[in-house]
């Protein structure tokens, strides 16, 4: 006989979101605290993964997910001379398994609209701190609230509780940052592709079709450009026009989709942050998501982390009694499978957001090279897949999460033949 809690959320980003939809599914009394007013997406777009996918599979969201993504089959980045640096294709892995991407406001409304407790959402409220083990809300205005039997602190990446919470072993700021905005696909030729263009590690653009949202049927592309978050004034300062002409120059086939870009408002100001803390848990409080481990978006797992943290919740605190056996189990189950992805982001991050020449040469030189050897392209298919556990492990995917993928993709049953393909159900090592 499964326990009902009493359980606040703080945050509701996608980490919060869905946790929230599990654990009130689950029969928990859930209350979730946002500190912005009006809670809603944040960001342009992102790749949703196979591993972020099966979550959202295992929740009945797949198809309204399907619905509104955009399919991407290949991941490609080039020089603007024409050298191929990267090409991963995710057939290598499974001809079944793609990406998937999505808006963010796009995933805001799915999951919203499975939470019945969303017209519920304390907005406006930040919390600020944690007293009685982890059992007590503390706002910025000085109020209390609980106790709560479980306290899932999902506040993201600059989270104001994660040194309450957990022992933070790094947190800091990275000097590479991004500008965001969608722009109509309309008339872009790789709509089945992440593209990207670099000039050493100094400058990075890319284009990931990021299909429609809930009351927007026009299908948009995810835009990035990245620059160090010191620069972000003085790129203001130099015009549109200016920069629009840098655009052009690097590459002149995505210039036509800022046409009408005019404002630097448009774009969306991002900045990263790398996190360890361990344990992630402190008495009856735990961290998710970036909150937990935020990391730079070189591997574009940051969605699929919060989605698996959310999965992973809700099944300890479904099997375990005890409240903090359920959140030991939690660590366990986790640690292995974001220890990897930490570990080469922080590895690859240099590579493409630096001033390092001589790493952005090697990496032109030897990146894609090493991607054509079978046991190198299995292992950065299984990283890109989200998929990686440890150095030499895997989440499985599960047979109907496939199959499911595949029948989605092709609703004319285009491809739902069956295969022995190790990826189908294979054991978690």
């Amino acid at each position: 006989m499964r326990l009902k809690r009493r359980i606040a959320i703080v945050g509701y980003g996608s980490a919060g979101q869905c946790a929230a939809v599990l654990l009130e599914r689950d029969g928990h009394r859930v209350e979730v605290f946002e500190r912005v007013p009006e809670p809603g997406p944040v960001g342009a777009g992102f790749l949703l993964q196979p591993s972020g996918l099966q979550v959202l599979w295992r929740m009945g969201l797949l198809p309204q997910v399907l619905v509104h993504g955009a399919v991407v089959e290949r991941l490609f980045g080039d020089t603007p001379c024409g050298r191929a640096v990267m090409d991963m294709r995710y057939d290598g892995l499974d001809p079944r398994l793609v990406g998937i991407g999505l808006q963010r406001g796009a995933l805001f409304s799915i999951l919203s609209d499975a939470f019945d407790g969303r017209r519920d959402v304390r907005a406006g409220v930040a919390i600020t701190g944690l007293e009685d083990a982890g059992r007590v809300l503390v706002d910025a205005a000085g109020r209390r609230h609980g106790p709560y039997d479980v306290v899932v602190v999902a506040d993201g990446s600059a989270s104001l509780l994660r040194r309450e919470v957990g022992r933070v072993r790094l947190d800091r700021p990275y000097p590479w940052g991004a500008l965001w905005c969608l722009v109509p696909a309309s008339g872009w030729p790789h709509l089945r592709e992440l593209r990207q263009r670099y000039v050493a590690a100094r400058r990075m653009v890319g284009l990931l079709p990021v299909g429609t949202r809930p009351g927007d049927a026009t299908a948009r592309l995810s835009f990035f450009w990245s620059l160090p978050t010191t620069t972000f004034d003085a790129w203001q300062a130099g015009g549109m026009e200016a920069w629009k002409a840098e655009v052009a120059s690097l590459w002149p086939e995505a210039a036509p989709l800022l046409r009408d870009v005019c404002e630097p408002s448009r774009l969306a100001r991002a900045s990263y942050r790398d996190s360890v803390v361990a344990p992630w848990h402190r008495g009856h409080a735990v961290l998710i998501g970036d909150a937990a481990h935020a990391m730079s978006p070189q591997l574009g797992q940051g969605v699929n982390m919060a989605l698996l943290d959310a999965m992973a919740l809700a099944t300890a605190l479904r099997i375990h009694g005890d409240v903090h056996d359920a959140l030991h189990a939690l660590q366990r189950e986790r640690r292995r499978h974001v220890g990897i992805y930490q570990r080469w982001s922080r590895w690859l991050t240099p590579m493409f957001q630096s001033d390092l020449d001589t790493v952005a040469r090697l990496r032109d030189l030897a990146l894609r090279p090493a991607g054509r050897l079978p046991l190198a392209r299995t292992h950065m298919l299984r990283v890109l897949s989200g998929t990686q556990q440890g150095l030499f492990g895997r989440i499985a995917l599960d047979a109907g999460f496939v199959d499911a993928l595949a029948a989605g993709r092709h609703p004319e049953g285009g491809q739902d033949e069956r295969s022995s393909h190790p990826c189908r159900g294979e054991p978690a090592a």
